[in-house]
């Protein structure tokens, strides 16, 4: 089996994959015209990914070095029955711990405190009275795996109420609640965080948009550590500015970078973070780890150990 390698393997993982057996790892330098038809796997994606899945007849797993697939030919996968896996699950810890960061700093009047640095303003009094726990309040959570259980595990351990929204709506560890997509605009409405982190569909895209910020009657929060298209950047503005909401804690967003014209640089109540939620520096050890059991069952078996992507749902 050849796979190409697109994320880096360092030498001692090569050496594990290679001990499988027959597996031969091609570096992206390596890939020529007499190689490209003959790749079975590749680790990673990019434009030669793309080559590769034009050219070789052979290529038949594809592992995602991400959680989120939506930037893959899904189609094309499933046209030409190749199996997807992604890394969900190695976020979970990472992607938990930056909203506790975003709640806090809200709660704690960090952010407002931080914004009045720049005047050099001594805000002691006046923010002191306006802090809050997060106990007894509201985190409504859009999305109910990996990483909304661990978000929602740590805020139940500040006493924070957590209602979950998935398709099935079915209780989950760790949420108080669990509702289903068509009840999931009323319990944001009484919410005192909104937190989205869906994967990209179709069905998500622009989800939060000017009819969801509009139904906002408690100002919450509103954190996107999801995928950034699945916000309306300008419903969001919009109601950042109407104080439909009373700050935004986004790590990701519909063009990145962010444009160096958008407004959100400029508000005091907005924490921008470029895209990091999910970094860690153990994170090429931890994929590797679903790369090389999903590549050990492939080559027994022909299907894969753990992350298939359902291609119809995009996750």
């Amino acid at each position: 089996m050849k796979i190409l390698d697109l994320f880096n393997l360092t030498a001692e993982q090569q050496a594990k994959l290679t001990a499988l057996g027959d597996v031969q790892v091609i570096e992206p330098a390596d890939l020529n015209t007499s190689n490209v038809k003959s790749v079975d796997a590749i680790y990673g994606w990019n434009q030669q990914a793309r080559t590769v899945l034009g050219e070789s007849p052979k290529l038949k797993f594809v592992q995602s070095n991400s959680a989120g697939v939506d930037y893959m030919p899904l189609n094309d996968f499933a046209d030409k029955e190749i199996t997807l896996a992604n890394v969900s699950g190695i976020h979970a810890e990472p992607i938990s711990e930056m909203v506790i960061a975003y709640v806090l700093a809200f709660a704690r009047g960090i952010v407002t405190t931080q914004a009045a640095r720049r005047d050099q303003k001594w805000l002691g009094d006046q923010v002191r009275m306006q802090n809050y726990t997060i106990k007894n309040r509201t985190a409504v959570i859009f999305g109910t795996g990996h990483i909304g259980r661990a978000i929602a595990e740590k805020l139940q351990a500040f006493g924070t109420k957590t209602v979950g929204v998935s398709r099935h709506g079915k209780p989950t560890a760790h949420f108080d609640q669990v509702v289903g997509d068509d009840q999931g605009v009323v319990q944001a409405a009484k919410a005192d965080f909104v937190i989205n982190i869906m994967p990209l569909t179709p069905a998500t895209h622009h989800f939060f948009d000017q009819a969801f910020f509009d139904q906002m009657r408690n100002q919450p929060i509103f954190i996107n550590v999801g995928r950034g298209p699945s916000v309306d950047t300008e419903a969001l503005i919009a109601a950042l500015n109407q104080h439909q909401l009373a700050g935004a804690g986004l790590d990701v967003f519909e063009s990145e970078p962010l444009p160096s014209d958008s407004p959100l640089w400029g508000m005091d109540n907005v924490i921008l973070t470029p895209h990091i939620s999910g970094g860690f520096q153990e994170y090429g050890d931890e994929a590797f780890g679903i790369l090389y059991q999903n590549l050990t069952s492939f080559i027994q078996t022909g299907k894969v150990a753990v992350n298939k992507v359902d291609l119809s749902a995009g996750y």
